[in-house]
């Protein structure tokens, strides 16, 4: 310290370090200063070369400067070995980027051979198909695979509407998952594992919506003259309702599984009948529901189809089961569940086309025969009636105890409001009154149990 004074006001001068004093750095005193190295390109010609510029000599204006070692020559501070985690990680990469790619473009052949094969049908039965209302079959020039929209790699989905007893119809085409086979793998071992899983299969599902004479509601209007007009427009129609019902045709292969997932069929008994094949049988929750809609053409339909034809269902009750009122509200409809075959060729469509045609014109049927007798009504009428009646003794008891919680709590709240008004003595007699009254209840309670 100082030596700094005597600096500044002109004092003795500090004196240098000797060298070599410092004994931090004695290991480093011997240690020669590094000589870059100048590589030359190899590609010039003309460019100078290492024996131009001796050890310690200026390199010359615009030669590069950096010093070239070991380090940047990768060739040789590394070896194929060093690359085995790669070797293994990227062939698999690019395995499962053309597995998934090959998977989705089969996929998308497949569904695009279901539609080429029933557009025609789907044409003939409905004034509208796909969800481009502008576009004719014609303008698709023969690729009807504009007609589907990805829902997904696995799902396509496309709609119809324009007929007579029929509001629209959905159609879907649930494919394998192939674009992902460790997932199609998992799955399938799964199922037979266990009962509950069912295996991974290709399906065509459609459902159709009926009117049941309520055109005016379901029809949309597009302008005020239409919305002015509506009831004139529907007063010549005739009545396209027709009696609730769930009947079934189903492959005694599906039947359990169909039990299982959907409320509606579990209201039906199962019973074969002597004009299906050994392997299709009826749910039904008349008899007589089955001797108007099991038809001549339904059952040659069926037999037609074979192992393709899993399901036909005319149902006015939800898939899952209700818990509140407005999800028992009944709604008329026509399913269907046909297997897709292996083959991806329009042609091996041909047996399942008869059951499809029946199923686009099942709605008409049903307006036309589907009027039973007052006693099938009525019993019909009574299940779902005391489904209803379950529903409400539910719901009343949950608005029960809504009220009950709610008094509680307006209870709760004037009791605080009274206690905090009383000094520290009152409320504690306030509170010894309120143990009282509890153990006396207590008291009376187990007096009765007693």
């Amino acid at each position: 310290m100082g030596d700094f004074f005597k600096s500044l006001f002109g004092g003795q001068k500090p004196r240098a370090p000797e060298p070599g004093s410092d004994d931090d750095f004695a290991d480093f005193v011997s240690a020669p200063s590094p000589s870059p190295i100048y590589n030359p390109p190899s590609d010039s010609s003309d460019a100078p070369t290492a024996a131009s510029f001796p050890e310690h000599e200026t390199l010359p204006t615009g030669a590069a400067k950096i010093p070239y070692t070991k380090w940047y020559r990768v060739w040789e501070r590394t070896s194929p070995r060093d690359f085995y985690a790669e070797a293994i990680i990227i062939p698999f990469i690019l395995v499962l980027a053309l597995v998934h790619i090959w998977g989705r473009r089969k996929n998308k052949r497949k569904a695009s051979v279901w539609i080429a094969a029933h557009a025609p049908t789907l044409e003939r039965e409905f004034a509208s198909v796909g969800f481009d209302k502008r576009k004719e079959l014609a303008d698709y020039g023969g690729d009807f695979s504009g007609l589907l929209k990805e829902k997904s790699a696995q799902e396509y989905i496309t709609y119809a509407t324009g007929r007579h007893n029929v509001a629209f119809v959905d159609l879907k085409v649930k494919l394998f998952k192939r674009y992902n086979p460790l997932t199609l793998v998992v799955e399938t071992a799964l199922s037979f594992l266990f009962e509950t899983i069912r295996p991974p299969k290709e399906v065509m599902e459609a459902t159709i919506y009926a009117f049941d004479g309520k055109e005016k509601d379901l029809v949309p209007v597009k302008s005020k003259a239409e919305l002015d007009t509506k009831d004139s427009r529907f007063k010549g129609l005739p009545n396209s309702g027709f009696d609730a019902c769930v009947w079934a045709v189903v492959h005694k292969e599906q039947m359990k599984g169909l039990r299982d997932e959907r409320y509606d069929v579990s209201l039906t008994a199962t019973k074969d009948h002597k004009n299906l094949p050994q392997w299709a049988s009826v749910m039904s929750e008349s008899a007589e529901v089955t001797e108007t809609l099991l038809t001549k053409d339904l059952v040659e339909a069926v037999e037609k189809a074979g192992d393709a034809f899993e399901y036909l269902i005319v149902t006015d009750q939800p898939v899952d089961k209700p818990v509140k009122l407005n999800e028992a509200t009944p709604r008329k409809r026509v399913i269907i569940s046909l297997r897709l075959p292996s083959s991806t060729h329009a042609s091996a469509y041909e047996p399942t086309m008869p059951i499809f045609e029946y199923f686009l014109k099942m709605p008409d049927t049903l307006v036309a025969t589907a009027h039973f007798r007052g006693e099938v009504t009525r019993k019909i009428r009574a299940t779902r009636e005391e489904e209803t009646r379950k529903l409400k003794k539910a719901d009343e008891g949950e608005k029960a105890e809504e009220r009950r919680l709610e008094a509680e709590k307006k209870k709760k709240e004037i009791r605080d409001t009274r206690l905090k008004g009383l000094s520290a003595e009152e409320q504690r007699k306030f509170l010894e009154r309120e143990r009282e009254k509890g153990q006396k209840k207590q008291e009376k309670k187990m007096s009765r149990k007693a």
